[in-house]
């Protein structure tokens, strides 16, 4: 009777063991599922998160009053521009040193900063290593445009953009500009690239040699240099070839926009229209291509009259 009594006790006491490690094994598998959804919990509220904050750093751009690059720093000193200081990687050589120098002798603040300083503060422009806070670009009026032509006694040779929109564009334009001799460039103030560090990047630096005018209305201005004596022409599809017009005395040549092309009415308002002959299977050139070939035909022209 006892030992009966012992083996169901001890039937009982074996039950009641493999019942708890069971509880246990159930119990351990439920914190682990617990866990696993809470992991998963976590990481889809962390995604949104990340992804606000990567949207927030590709939506940072460089400071207004940022300019990057070795040359485009350069002839910023060299041409007298307000400068606040310039920052310069640890470890750069090469023309970092006539920089440094050029900014001692015109008593600029100089900065030798970690790389990534100058990646984050550029927020994706090209630097070389070197970057500069100035002075707000000083735009010129189209007088003082016509005043510089007359100062070197040359016919007015002025370029005007209507409606480019691409700052790529108006640095190259700015940078053939310089290169042709002309006296300015001439751009609106609405609807249109301004100058900014990336115009200025793309011009290397002639930026800070070419007059450059923002107007109200291009139309009003072309009236107001007929009347200074300025012939314009306007770069369009429906002209003659360029070569075969007379570019040689007093000119404005109008190159349109990237995707519009010349206003009608602007167009209106030019004397003639010249064009260059497109022989491939596009329709079209560049604005900075058609005006460099359009300026270096004033160029030409010119030099033989």
């Amino acid at each position: 009777m006892k030992r009966r009594e012992r083996e169901e006790n001890s039937r009982d006491r074996r039950s009641d063991i493999r019942g708890g490690r069971k509880n246990e094994r159930k119990n351990r598998d439920q914190r682990g599922r617990d866990s696993r959804l809470s992991r998963e919990k976590r990481q889809s509220d962390e995604k949104p998160r990340q992804q606000r904050f990567m949207k927030e750093e590709s939506q940072q751009e460089a400071p207004e009053n940022l300019l990057t690059g070795r040359n485009p720093v350069i002839e910023a000193l060299k041409s007298g521009r307000g400068i606040d200081r310039i920052l310069i990687a640890k470890g750069a050589e090469g023309s970092v040193v006539k920089i440094a120098g050029m900014a001692s002798d015109a008593g600029v603040q100089v900065q030798y900063v970690q790389r990534s300083v100058i990646d984050r503060i550029a927020a994706g422009l090209p630097h070389q290593g070197v970057a500069a806070f100035v002075s707000d670009y000083e735009y010129s009026d189209v007088d003082e445009i016509l005043e510089l032509a007359a100062e070197k006694g040359q016919d007015p040779f002025i370029v005007i953009l209507d409606g480019i929109e691409d700052p790529h564009n108006l640095g190259a334009v700015i940078r053939t500009a310089d290169a042709s001799g002309a006296h300015g460039v001439i751009i609106q103030k609405r609807r249109a690239v301004s100058i900014t560090p990336v115009v200025e990047k793309s011009a290397a630096g002639a930026a800070e040699y070419v007059k450059v005018a923002r107007v109200a209305n291009i139309a009003q201005t072309i009236d107001q240099l007929k009347k200074a004596g300025v012939w314009t022409a306007a770069v369009d599809m429906d002209g003659s070839d360029y070569w075969q017009a007379d570019l040689s005395g007093p000119i404005a040549v109008v190159i349109g926009s990237e995707g519009r092309g010349i206003s009608r009415l602007v167009k209106e308002k030019c004397d003639f229209t010249v064009s260059m002959p497109m022989l491939g299977h596009v329709n079209s050139l560049n604005a900075s291509n058609a005006a460099a070939l359009v300026m270096y035909e004033i160029v030409r022209q010119r030099s033989f009259r």
